[in-house]
């Protein structure tokens, strides 16, 4: 993205863009993944020299991440080459821990269901009768 954000400078230079058509341009030109991690940032850059900037700080996190994949998940011989690690079967890769398998649960008998209606708590049971003119 580096190389990206150079070449970008050097041609906006003779051109008339500026504000916002001028990141709308930068952002049609870059990486999308990139794009959208900014784009759904809490912040989001305002500037040409903010997206110009935080483009680049992305961009090395992601090389940084991806190397440190790298290491983790081989070493490096004493030829400088990756060693791959094996994982709990043997087989070459990452090794994905067990999935978790919960017990059933044991049905019960059904209940039987009341017949007659079941007092409420808190409310008085009466005999009244309700009549209507």
């Amino acid at each position: 993205m580096e190389e990206f954000v150079q070449d970008f400078k050097r041609v906006v230079r003779g051109s008339r863009y500026e504000g916002y058509p001028l990141i709308e341009e930068f952002k049609r030109g870059m990486n999308g993944n990139i794009r959208r991690k900014l784009m759904e940032a809490e912040n989001q850059p305002c500037s040409i020299k903010q997206w110009f900037k935080r483009t680049i700080a992305l961009d090395q996190n992601w090389r940084e991440s991806r190397r440190e994949e790298e290491r983790l998940q081989g070493k490096k011989d004493t030829n400088g080459t990756l060693t791959p690690r094996l994982n709990q079967q043997g087989a070459l890769g990452q090794s994905l821990p067990q999935p978790q398998v919960w017990p059933r649960r044991q049905k019960t008998p059904q209940q039987q269901v009341p017949t007659e209606p079941t007092p409420m708590e808190g409310v008085e049971r009466t005999n009244a009768a309700i009549v209507t003119p």
